[in-house]
């Protein structure tokens, strides 16, 4: 077999039913799902037969994790070009997962012009419009005609993000304007840049602002993209829309993650060391915390050891109201992660959840009111029940809406926990009260 026989059936080797070339036809989201499916050989198989710039667009769509183990595994030289190939914000995002030794490695490797460029980008804060910006834009000189804007377009889109918009700049490179590619074809010959946003709005945001805030303003304000600037109202680069898409998938996942006590980078591929040491410490607290609730039932021990019913009807109260504290937990991290912090719309939607956990209380409590006269005949046992109920689910409405907030506040996460502080609260308090009203009126 001659060596070009060889590499051609290298090339078209076949692994889990697969070629090279089937994955090279596919779209790069599909084509990372295919890979992300292969065990950590075959990756690496696959990848050193795709094209360069195939191999970064599939790399670019896998799982943060999954892209780390795979570069790791690849030479040097191979992941340095696929590195080359990503666009900026890309390659930015998985520079930033390797540790700093193979980081700078990759970077040595790369060529001088888009090494500047990463160095850059790596010195932003990765939580920051700065940290998640792509720097490949359109720039245009205001006083340039629409016509000659058009043409420089023309020579520089091949190598820049989908060009939504072109940016508007002085002599100082201070951003004075955005253009839309449809202004630009709409334009009349011989306009001047300038004049098409004389009476412009611009909506810039620093480079310093948080991602969610970056992700709340092009959705508030209907934009394909948003430029970042300095200090000093100098472009430095935009956050597309597609960016943005990625940024409110992210923290959805790490708020429902960090909600009940797990990282907020945890996948089902992360190392399972790591996420022991991510659970572990909140367990321990919710050890603690659940101790203080057993504590609450020892302090009955004689009411339940005279009235051993009343122990059926415990695990009633406390669930209850730690679902009731729940759906207001989930609707206020949600409104949180949605749109700004407004202190006082916040403590208005604690208001709102405070009168649903009420009437929810109140209709909940005598349906079981009903079912507990119906089952023991005593009246009296069915109103102990039924006020311990309701006034847990209203303390579960109004705990679940305001632990968020509370934790907002002190500068922590919204979600960070969240669900272990309220069910400690409902239940520990649920016990009390239905114990302590048991104590009370029947014993």
């Amino acid at each position: 077999m001659s060596v070009k026989e060889e590499i051609r059936e290298q090339e078209n080797e076949i692994v889990d039913g697969l070629t090279a070339a089937e994955i090279e036809a596919q779209h790069p989201a599909d084509a990372a799902e295919t890979i992300e499916g292969l065990d950590i050989a075959d990756q690496v198989k696959f990848i050193k037969q795709l094209p360069t710039k195939d191999a970064a667009d599939s790399i670019a769509e896998m799982e943060n994790h999954d892209q780390k183990v795979l570069i790791q595994s690849l030479n040097r030289g191979l992941a340095a070009r696929i590195v080359e190939q990503m666009s900026p914000d890309d390659a930015t995002d998985l520079l930033e997962e390797l540790d700093y030794e193979l980081q700078q490695a990759l970077l040595r490797r790369v060529p001088a012009e888009d090494r500047a460029e990463l160095k850059t980008l790596l010195t932003f804060d990765p939580d920051t419009a700065g940290g998640v910006m792509n720097i490949e834009v359109v720039i245009l000189d205001q006083d340039l005609t629409a016509d000659q804007a058009i043409a420089k377009l023309r020579e520089e889109v091949e190598d820049k993000e989908i060009p939504y918009y072109a940016y508007l700049t002085d002599a100082k490179d201070r951003l004075v304007g955005v253009v839309s590619l449809r202004d630009l074809l709409l334009a009349k010959r011989g306009v001047v840049l300038k004049e098409l946003v004389k009476t412009q709005n611009l909506i810039t945001v620093s480079y310093s602002v948080d991602r969610e805030e970056v992700a709340h303003l092009i959705a508030h304000y209907n934009l394909l993209a948003l430029p970042v600037v300095d200090f000093g109202n100098r472009l430095l680069g935009v956050v597309t829309v597609d960016d943005v898409i990625d940024i409110i998938h992210e923290e959805a996942s790490e708020d429902m993650q960090t909600m009940v006590g797990a990282g907020a980078d945890e996948t089902t591929d992360s190392p399972w060391l790591y996420s022991v040491r991510m659970r572990l410490p909140w367990l321990v607290i919710n050890v603690l915390f659940s101790t203080f609730s057993a504590w609450v039932v020892h302090l009955f021990e004689g009411n339940i050891a005279q009235m051993a019913f009343l122990a059926v009807l415990m695990p009633l109260v406390a669930n209850q109201a730690g679902n009731t504290g729940q759906q207001a937990l989930a609707v206020m991290i949600r409104q949180l992660a949605m749109e700004r912090f407004d202190r006082k719309r916040a403590w208005i939607a604690v208001l709102r959840e405070l009168r649903i956990g009420l009437l929810n209380g109140m209709i909940i409590a005598t349906l079981v009111v009903s079912a507990i006269y119906f089952t023991t005949g005593k009246p009296v046992l069915a109103s102990v029940m039924g006020l311990a109920l309701g006034l847990d689910m209203i303390l579960g409405a109004l705990a679940g809406a305001s632990i968020p907030l509370v934790l907002k506040e002190m500068g922590r996460d919204p979600a960070q926990a969240s669900s272990i502080f309220l069910t400690t609260i409902t239940d520990s308090m649920g016990f009390l009260l239905l114990l302590g009203l048991a104590g009370l009126v029947l014993l």
